[in-house]
């Protein structure tokens, strides 16, 4: 009989993100469901301030003399124990928690097959950057109720991780002499939980956006006061403004890492290349994006630029991190060409 060779870990490494994808899939189905029944649940609005007061901007509800006591975020500052008992969106939490185990094993595993730290290449990067995200999502919801964004980042994380994966993967290999630094252990980990925080600031906005749309069409819909002008689960998320000042919080934070992550970053290519600012390709996309989200801050702290104009700048800024991630590595040459692909 011959004998069954045993697996690698980088082999048990590549199993166990796939047993993480496969949760994280049932996850977003069950967050999925949680909105769909959010929407079954939800009355129909019966009175036009009451539909204003639903999502509608500050400004808004003043005209109509309607007040909404979810202005703050920290009116879904609600312990965990005294939510709304929403099953399938704490079957999605679970699960969500659950395959987060399983990606740290996967990630960790990796690190331990190649002997550092698991971000040298697009598919570790993807790896590390999805756990960090999760990480975040899983421990702002100690803080505050953003289920109702479990479907958008959970799926997100199944596209991200899947799609690595499979576009992305490669064996384990030795360093290149350039990444020998302890600079990759801080700057691309700082990169890295600056692009989770993003990604949730950038999930809020949507939604934000959607229920800012939404504010909009109630606003034309006074001749018909039972006309239900979109999504109803949005009905039960909070309103415009809180959604607004929840991004800009994340946004912010993420943005304070990424200022570090630049200057590491020249602190690192001059240890490397003798100088700290090359316009590599790279180098410049890193600054395009933090003058993106300097921009975005600045708009917040505007009131002309406040409410959509802000969210797409958020939106916009978010997906120059994943052109950076994606277009950038895998089809510009530069000194910073370490995606691992061939």
């Amino acid at each position: 009989m011959n004998d069954v060779a045993p697996l690698s870990l980088d082999s048990i490494s590549l199993l166990l993100v796939w047993t993480a994808i496969t949760t994280y899939l049932l996850a977003f189905v069950a967050f999925s469901i949680d909105l769909a029944q959010r929407a079954a649940r939800t009355p129909a609005p019966q009175r036009q301030h009451e539909l204003v007061a639903a999502g509608s901007s500050s400004h808004t509800r003043a005209l109509l003399g309607v007040e909404d006591p979810r202005e703050s975020p920290d009116s879904i500052r609600v312990p965990p124990s005294q939510r709304p008992r929403l099953l399938w969106a704490r079957i999605g939490t679970s699960l969500t928690a659950l395959a987060f185990l399983f990606h740290v094993a996967g990630t960790v595993t990796r690190g331990i097959a190649a002997e550092r730290v698991p971000w040298a290449n697009m598919y570790e990067f993807a790896l590390t950057g999805t756990v960090l995200i999760v990480a975040v999502y899983l421990a702002v919801l100690r803080r505050y109720d953003l289920r109702f964004l479990g479907a958008f980042l959970i799926g997100m994380i199944v596209l991200l991780l899947g799609g690595s994966s499979i576009s992305f993967y490669v064996e384990v290999v030795p360093l290149m002499d350039p990444l020998k630094s302890v600079w990759l252990v801080i700057h691309v980990f700082v990169a890295s939980l600056a692009t989770a925080l993003f990604a949730i600031a950038c999930g809020i906005s949507i939604t934000q956006l959607l229920q800012n749309r939404r504010t909009r069409r109630l606003a034309r819909a006074s001749a018909d006061a039972c006309q239900e002008p979109g999504p109803s689960f949005l009905n039960t998320v909070p309103a415009t403004d809180t959604l607004e000042t929840l991004a800009y919080r994340f946004a912010i934070v993420g943005f304070m890492f990424w200022t570090f992550t630049l200057i590491a970053g020249a602190i690192w290519a001059n240890d490397s290349w003798g100088r700290y600012w090359g316009f590599d390709v790279k180098e410049v996309w890193t600054f395009v994006i933090w003058v993106l989200y300097a921009g975005y801050i600045h708009a917040r702290a505007t009131r002309g630029w406040r409410g959509s104009p802000s969210a797409w700048l958020s939106i916009v800024g978010f997906a120059a991190v994943l052109f950076n991630f994606t277009i950038v590595n895998m089809y510009f040459q530069g000194l910073h060409s370490y995606s691992g692909l061939s």
